[in-house]
């Protein structure tokens, strides 16, 4: 050996590429390829990164007391039972590190989110991915793969890259069927979208016992991908485990100050769910009108199946040529289908204009 060497786990994964938001030949080009909210950040919250700016030179809260209070006041949670990161990346990435390992196994859906596959196997976890019935999580697939190595369970609930859900009966089987255990973690980047009656982010899970997790985010509805802020509500211990694991200061004065205050914005949960279930709606009608088959979806995205891989990269040429990016989906094993965010109405309204096109030559 006459170099340093890395661990082998390194090298067992592919790098992780989000939206591409650049595109040839447009200098502002239509970004619906990262599932960021429609409206941007909060005026409050730009305000107060303003504001914050005057502190810049003093070391952040490493708790984030004042951040963590406001999350409680808002959803109702106790702030002692919150942990907050840099993203919900962040702690799922704790969680796995502290709780999986060399000869542990970790089970997620087969077109789950793929930072768990990351993490997972950065960790030295073996990686499980439990078919999926219609796109869908399939708890009686993820029963059927656990084992004695068997630590953790990630489903994101509505799942990134298909919208799909479970309801929270499905959720709670999923739960009783687990070893006590094993930790059943929720991501719920999605939660504030959904619309469906049947739908509990993961509180209820939570208060029920001491082994699952429920994770959230600031990057999607409140507008802030960009501030990477996240948090997690868990049992006593798992904040514990959380809270010796966290770097010192995981979340920078700016960003802890954007948070409290887009919590306090009026009305813009309310406008942002309200706009996001209308103009979903309206784009699925519309291209399943043009012929395309769409998802059923409970997040701010849809995804498009065109049937072959072919279908799927001429439609995304056809939406670049126009200056609008969406996401291909091959790394998560759908090549066949486009995952469009969903943007202003004008915006979607462009989308639906072009595949119109695409679709009928």
């Amino acid at each position: 050996m006459n170099k340093p060497a890395a661990r082998a786990e390194i090298f067992s994964v592919p790098l992780y590429i989000g939206g591409e938001s650049k595109l040839a030949g447009f200098e502002k080009p239509t970004k619906l390829s990262s599932n960021e909210g429609a409206f941007g950040p909060p005026p409050g919250a730009l305000k107060a990164i303003s504001e914050a700016a005057a502190s810049m030179h003093r070391y952040p809260d490493g708790g984030a007391l004042k951040l963590r209070q406001a999350i409680g006041a808002k959803f109702g949670l106790d702030p002692e039972r919150i942990v907050c990161g840099n993203g919900s990346d962040e702690i799922l990435t704790l969680l796995i590190q502290s709780y999986g390992g060399p000869g542990t196994e970790l089970i997620m859906s087969e077109h789950g989110f793929s930072i768990y596959e990351i993490s997972g196997k950065l960790a030295g976890c073996t990686v499980l991915k439990a078919p999926e019935k219609d796109l869908t999580t399939d708890v009686d697939a993820i029963l059927a793969l656990v084992s004695p190595a068997t630590r953790m369970v990630f489903i994101a609930n509505p799942n990134n890259p298909t919208g799909t859900m479970l309801g929270q009966g499905e959720m709670e089987r999923l739960r009783s069927g687990l070893p006590a255990h094993v930790l059943l973690v929720l991501d719920a980047a999605y939660s504030e979208y959904v619309e469906r009656a049947d739908y509990d982010a993961g509180v209820k899970l939570v208060d029920a016992g001491e082994n699952t997790v429920m994770t959230r985010t600031f990057s999607k509805i409140f507008g802030m991908g960009g501030a990477r802020l996240g948090w997690g509500y868990a049992p006593p211990a798992v904040v514990d485990v959380l809270n010796r694991v966290r770097p010192p200061f995981p979340i920078n004065n700016f960003a802890a100050a954007a948070g409290i205050a887009a919590l306090e914005e009026p009305g813009w949960l309310e406008m942002s769910r309200a706009h996001n279930g209308a103009e979903r709606r309206r784009l699925a009608e519309r291209l399943a009108q043009s012929g395309l088959k769409v998802i059923p979806s409970e997040a701010n995205f849809i995804l498009v199946d065109f049937v072959t891989t072919e279908r799927a990269g001429a439609a995304d040429a056809h939406l670049r040529r126009h200056g609008i990016i969406v996401r291909q989906v091959k790394s998560y094993g759908l090549p066949h289908c486009l995952r469009i965010t969903i943007g202003t109405s004008e915006e979607c309204s462009r989308v639906a204009e072009l595949l119109a096109e695409f679709c009928h030559g």
